[in-house]
């Protein structure tokens, strides 16, 4: 024990000293001991922790021209931290910061004219910014530049080069990048589809404590995707693991993100890895819809029109659906329109229907183009055509929908909008 204390007075000696001969320097003029006074007094190191001392040896810092100081100082700026939050100030600094070679300070000001914060929205010089910090080791500049490349901001689209700087990032430790580098590995986004791969990302971006990686994970867990080697390895007969992929669900709803508090409120209604409870299920899609996630509000919205974990509203269960559909998710919509179809939650409008149903099946929903089908084969908020409700069936039935196959077998057996073929229809 006595060794063990001895050790740690000789800790926080060392730290006492280093603190004060940051300050003895600091006092001196010096830059850089400014910058890593600043530090002591935000981290508590060596000295009492003081964020109104610590701003104020980065100021002086970063008049000085110091690089890292003046990126602390925007921050400082950007957070309200211990002076008025101002983001014209806070891109003032990192501009600064950024000019003078400060990775850090680069993807910073490369954010700030992404998201038009402090200055003018300007995606080709967001680009510019985030290169010149990925290209100076900044790991989650890599991260940023992987999405500008990802997505063409500021840029043309390049999922190959998207790809290259996530595995830079991925391989530099970044949580961010190592998600990102999951997600192209599963769906084969600028590299070679490969699932167990995905799998290896999202669990180091998990384990990083990054909350979209933990809900990846879980849904990996949960479908059994990337689980073969697992398989082979131990010979379990199955690659799913629902107490996990409820485990990281649980991680990544209480860290705040929103597709995993919708995940978790599946596994809730569902009993997947847990005891079902459909008033948790309820709980967790209301924070995940409440915080804008469109899957979320959709299945809010199913939980109102079918009473799950909550009192049957069938006009919240419209407004949820709405809310969904207008942000672009294919099962809000379709079920948007079936509000409208059955004047559920609102006044009955076939038009209206049949618009979301079509924006539905355009999204690929296999039951919304059954419904966009059967509009057209009824002349439901539209002019009656067979053909079309023949084509819609079709697209219907090739991804799965048993109700869609079921109304195909119908028009081959009755030739609705294609030569009649009883082969076919019972096929």
């Amino acid at each position: 024990m006595e060794n063990i204390y001895s050790n740690e007075n000789k800790t926080i000696n060392y730290k006492e000293e280093e603190f004060r001969q940051y300050l003895k320097s600091a006092e001196e003029g010096n830059g850089d001991a400014q910058f890593y006074l600043g530090n002591c007094y935000m981290q508590g190191i060596g000295t009492t922790k003081d964020e109104e001392n610590a701003f104020q040896w980065y100021l002086r810092s970063a008049e000085g021209g110091n690089s890292y100081g003046q990126q602390k100082l925007g921050y400082f700026y950007q957070h309200g931290i211990r002076t008025t939050k101002d983001e014209e100030k806070a891109f003032k600094w990192y501009l600064k910061s950024a000019e003078g070679g400060n990775s850090y300070g680069q993807r910073k000001l490369g954010y700030f004219y992404q998201n038009g914060i402090g200055t003018t929205k300007n995606e080709e010089k967001a680009f510019q910014w985030y290169l010149k910090s990925a290209e100076g080791g900044n790991h989650m500049g890599q991260n940023n530049l992987g999405h500008c490349y990802g997505k063409g901001i500021g840029t043309t689209k390049d999922e190959e080069k998207a790809f290259k700087w996530y595995l830079r990032s991925a391989e530099g430790g970044n949580s961010h990048g190592q998600q990102k580098l999951g997600y192209f590995y599963q769906n084969g986004i600028g590299t070679t589809k490969d699932e167990e791969k995905a799998f290896q990302w999202y669990l180091k971006s998990a384990e990083g404590g990054n909350h979209m990686g933990q809900n990846n994970l879980g849904h990996c867990y949960g479908k059994g995707l990337g689980l073969q080697k697992m398989k082979r390895e131990h010979s379990s007969g199955t690659t799913k693991d629902e107490e996990k992929a409820f485990k990281w669900c649980l991680k990544s709803a209480e860290g705040g993100n929103h597709m995993g508090q919708n995940n978790l409120g599946w596994c809730y209604e569902q009993g997947i890895g847990t005891t079902k409870d459909e008033e948790k299920a309820f709980q967790w899609y209301l924070r995940s819809a409440e915080g804008g996630n469109h899957l979320g509000q959709n299945n809010l919205g199913c939980c109102y029109e079918k009473e799950i974990g909550t009192a049957k509203d069938e006009e919240k269960a419209f407004q949820w659906y709405l809310k969904s559909a207008e942000g672009g998710h294919h099962l809000g919509q379709r079920n948007l329109g079936c509000c409208y179809e059955e004047g559920n939650g609102t006044t009955k409008d076939e038009e209206k229907a049949f618009q979301w149903y079509m924006k539905s099946a355009e999204g690929e929903d296999h039951l919304g183009q059954n419904n966009l089908g059967y509009c057209y084969e009824e002349g439901i908020g539209t002019t009656k055509d067979e053909e079309k409700a023949f084509q819609w069936y079709l697209k219907s039935a090739e991804g799965g929908n048993h109700l869609g196959q079921s109304n195909l077998g119908s028009c081959f057996e009755e030739g609705i909008g294609t030569t009649k073929d009883e082969e076919k229809a019972f096929q």
